[in-house]
């Protein structure tokens, strides 16, 4: 990671393994222990360091390792109306039509990878007592509580009712790891969590988690579960006087990497297998582990040529070699275009890329500004959101909002064309209570198989045979 020098050396209870039931408690692969590893808290932020590791994931063609937000586009993007399959082929298509079964791969290593991130913050939790300096011991809790927060947000939002794991665990608490808690109880600990990150960390990282970070995802938390607008609305207001700016060039927003108006982002460093990603070469036809997926559709498309002003030019192209097919191209490799057949790269290899994937940045606090101050309204006129939402078309190069009101559908719309391919748009569907209508008409009119009890994923199959009984299926899987 950039800016991040990686020195795991040793690493047991975070060893990625293949085995399901090992990603919460794996087996030491040596005679040191974390028991008698961590002594100091240099030794603690080891351990601190690997939780990115771990949200990073492993950059390989291994269905074996965990490959966590390198995977995130499939269970997102690809079950809205943004992105599907470009063959309609295989393992990922399940994700486009609406079909995905209980032993999906894709599924499975999503879920243990980011179970996986837990167990690392715990180890961090679980070793705060040898940390003898209060400041250290303070910013390294509410640091390892901010990846912990920000790994349930995504696993509560994908699957709903999960396992409650806030400490480190042995293989014998069975009823502990597969004993799925409600909803309630799980954005309870993130809350919890996300408020002593707020306490406990400062600004001036975009790799790494800072105070601005855990505010934006507090009050993504707040617009989410509880729906306290009022607070969510302070979060972002305390965001929006910390420094952080729109960029003038939409494009530098992703290759211009941690720039002003980056808050969070997962760093990679292209070149190098243990530190880059190629999910973006996987965009692209012919190049990653497979071909072509994450392509845009005729639906997303028509949203940016008739809605994205300056942003469109940025957010897709026309596949170099079918002109009838669309790409995703916020994050071409490292860059680079590929040439005039998307394939040749000027230097290097497009699946090593470096490109950081932007986790929260300064355009998404400004339009949860107007969802928090429109607080579960079908509009709202407030000047303080007009400002915020017209920021965001301005730099687009497009008019103020021209009626002075905006209305959930206008700000569901700014928020696709805006934040297009970045893992959001279903989460706002489903945020803002749409996701029902568009994702029925959407399917109907593309002939796919979409049902309510598509909004979860179903909990991965290995998993259940694991609990032997303790581990209930989502219904419709």
């Amino acid at each position: 990671m950039k800016n991040i020098k990686f020195i795991i050396i040793i690493w047991l209870v975070g060893v990625i393994s293949s085995c399901s039931e090992d990603y919460l408690n794996p087996i030491p692969s040596s005679g040191i222990t974390s028991a008698s590893y961590y002594t100091n808290a240099d030794e603690v932020e080891t351990a601190l360091i690997a939780i990115y590791d771990g949200v990073q994931g492993v950059n390989s063609t291994r269905t074996q390792d965990l490959h966590a937000i390198q995977y995130e586009f499939y269970l997102t993007e690809m079950r809205s109306d943004n992105t599907r399959t470009k063959s309609q082929e295989g393992e990922a298509a399940q994700f486009e039509f609406y079909n995905v079964e209980a032993t999906n791969g894709i599924v499975s290593n999503y879920y243990g990878s980011f179970f996986n991130v837990i167990m690392r913050a715990n180890v961090v939790l679980d070793n705060l007592g040898v940390v003898t300096d209060s400041g250290t011991a303070v910013a390294f809790e509410a640091e390892a509580k901010f990846l912990r927060a920000y790994a349930y947000f995504n696993l509560v939002r994908l699957f709903g009712d999960l396992p409650l794991i806030d400490k480190v665990i042995t293989p014998l608490d069975k009823e502990v790891q597969f004993t799925r808690q409600p909803v309630s109880a799980i954005y309870a600990l993130i809350e919890s969590d996300l408020e002593t990150a707020v306490a406990g960390l400062d600004n001036g990282n975009k790799t790494r988690a800072s105070k601005a970070a855990a505010q934006t995802l507090l009050a993504k938390v707040y617009l989410t579960h509880s729906k306290n607008y009022s607070q969510a609305q302070g979060l972002c207001e305390d965001v929006m006087e910390s420094g952080f700016s729109l960029m003038t060039n939409f494009n530098d927003v992703f290759y211009s990497e941690r720039n002003a108006e980056i808050i969070f982002a997962i760093g990679f460093e292209s070149g190098l297998t243990a530190d880059s990603q190629n999910f973006s070469a996987e965009f692209l036809n012919g190049v990653g582990r497979t071909v072509g997926v994450n392509y845009v559709t005729q639906s997303a498309a028509t949203a940016l040529d008739e809605n994205g002003g300056d942003r469109t030019q940025y957010s897709y192209r026309i596949d170099p070699f079918q002109v009838s097919q669309r790409q995703s191209i916020k994050y071409l490799p490292d860059g680079k275009d590929g040439g005039a057949d998307g394939k040749t790269f000027e230097e290097g290899d497009p699946r090593l890329a470096g490109n950081d994937w932007i986790v929260l940045r300064y355009a998404d606090v400004l339009l949860m500004h107007v969802e928090a101050i429109m607080a579960g309204a079908a509009d709202t006129s407030s000047s303080n959101a007009l400002d915020s939402f017209n920021i965001i078309r301005n730099r687009a190069g497009l008019d103020d909002d021209d009626d002075g009101t905006i209305t959930v559908e206008e700000l569901l719309l700014e928020r696709r064309v805006e934040l297009a391919f970045e893992n959001q748009r279903l989460f706002d569907l489903i945020r803002l209570g749409q996701a029902e209508s568009v994702l029925s008409t959407f399917s109907a009119d593309n002939g796919l198989g979409y049902s309510s009890t598509d909004l979860l994923l179903p909990i991965p199959q290995r998993e259940i045979n694991l609990s032997q009984g303790l581990m209930s299926q989502n219904p419709g899987y």
